[in-house]
Formats: structure tokens, C-alpha cells, sequence
């Protein structure tokens, strides 16, 4: 199956949504490259990058997920085909 690199931005406004954003990306860790967090205390919120390499229906159900929990925003930017 074609696969896909991207890159997912999530936006932690709130921290009680936390552990099922961490517990989703366990479940698709296979295909995460690579994950960076950076708290801003100043604002309130957390920042999530996420870097991915896997099929388009798999980002798109991971992204889907995370964009249902409360408190959470998520875009997603695809490297060129």
C-alpha cells in the first residue's frame, strides 16, 4: 500500500484530553517517525508535532480521532507526492 509523509500539528487547549491524545498515538505509533511536545505555560496550551509515514486512510482516521477529542485542534500537511 502507497503510504504518505506528513506532518500533524495538534493544539492542546485541554490537558484532561491528554491521555487519550497520548493513548491514540501509541495505537498508530507504527507509523509515527517522530513526535516533539512543547508546553506554553504562558498561554495555556501545549504544542504537538507529529511526524507520520503511512497510508492516507490511516492519517486521516488518526487525525479524525484526535480532532473529536474535546479541547484539541489538528491540521495535517502532506509532503508532495
Amino acid at each position: 500500500m502507497e503510504t504518505r509523509v506528513a506532518v500533524i500539528g495538534i493544539i492542546v487547549k485541554e490537558t484532561d484530553s491528554a491521555g487519550r491524545l497520548n493513548a491514540l498515538l501509541h495505537e498508530y505509533g507504527s507509523y509515527i517517525i517522530g513526535r516533539m511536545g512543547v508546553p506554553y505555560k504562558e498561554r495555556g496550551i501545549n504544542i504537538v508535532s507529529i511526524a507520520i509515514d503511512a497510508p492516507n486512510d490511516i492519517i486521516s482516521a488518526l487525525t479524525g480521532k484526535i480532532g473529536k477529542l474535546p479541547g484539541i485542534s489538528v491540521k495535517t500537511a502532506y509532503a508532495p507526492v
